[in-house]
């Protein structure tokens, strides 16, 4: 199983602004666990996320020797692309589109057609310059606005993704309304659709509900989870201060039942998650 842990997911909805240098510190223990992919940053308007407005100083003080964790950064739109490709340390830009008429225009400010669009254009940006685009499809799991939504609609976004020549599709349980069933039924039809496409899976929860989904995520054949350390985050757009991210540490901790390897050094893990507690 592969592990993208979510710092910048965990911090942007913070409203203390927390130090560079902090950021830094944090994110330099993050890159000595041994996680495959850190979300650690995003390019977006400094007025809608202004907790991300120095990602690009936070980027020139990583340490990256010595590690293999790949750098993904968080965009809004084409300009945010076009900013992001232009660092060699990014590996992914990362881009949420989402199932949801009401979502895509309350997170981006923008119709799907808009955000497909820009999905196109992104794509060719990365392509060029030998990124991977991720695309999160936001509200994959339902929505509490009354869009309409199944798991063939989702299908049918996919579908326009790999079309495209999208490798890296992750269905997002924005909202943390996903039970373990659904999550199994939408992979299940992904699985069906595309057997030889890997999905990732970046889900939110309650307290207590994080075990339940990632144990549905694995018996899904899904092949990569998101998380964060504490269950921090989730999107400030949806606005439910309780459901956050899904724990890092009971990730391990139930992928660890199941005899699932992270390949994760857990003493840096461990050091990171106390780190965590002083920053956050």
């Amino acid at each position: 199983m592969l592990l993208t842990e979510c710092p910048r997911d965990a911090m942007q909805g913070l409203t203390r602004f927390i130090p560079t240098t902090d950021k830094i510190r944090y994110l330099n223990a993050l890159l000595k666990v041994g996680f495959d992919t850190l979300d650690f940053g995003s390019f977006v308007s400094p007025k809608a996320v202004p907790q991300m407005q120095d990602t690009a100083e936070v980027l020139a003080g990583l340490d990256l020797t010595g590690t293999q964790t790949k750098l993904l950064a968080i965009v809004a739109n084409r300009r945010g692309a076009e900013q992001a490709i232009g660092y060699e340390a990014i590996r992914y830009v990362g881009f949420p589109l989402s199932v949801s008429e009401t979502f895509q225009q309350r997170n981006t400010n923008k119709s799907i057609q808009e955000a497909l669009a820009d999905v196109a254009a992104m794509q060719r940006l990365c392509q060029q310059a030998d990124k991977g685009l991720v695309v999160y499809l936001s509200m994959g799991f339902g929505n509490p606005y009354g869009d309409s939504y199944s798991p063939a609609l989702v299908v049918d976004f996919t579908t326009r993704l790999v079309d495209l020549g999208i490798r890296h599709i992750i269905p997002s349980d924005t909202v943390g309304t996903a039970t373990p069933t659904a999550i199994e039924a939408l992979f299940d039809h992904l699985s069906d659709a595309f057997p030889f496409h890997a999905f990732g899976a970046h889900l939110h929860a309650l307290p207590g509900e994080a075990p339940a989904k990632v144990r549905a995520a694995v018996r899904a054949g899904v092949k990569r989870i998101d998380g964060a350390i504490g269950g921090l985050g989730g999107c400030p757009m949806a606005a439910d201060s309780l459901t956050g991210n899904l724990p890092t540490e009971e990730i391990i901790a139930t992928l660890g039942t199941l005899g699932i390897p992270t390949g994760l050094d857990m003493a840096a893990f461990s050091r990171a998650v106390e780190l965590s507690r002083e920053v956050l």
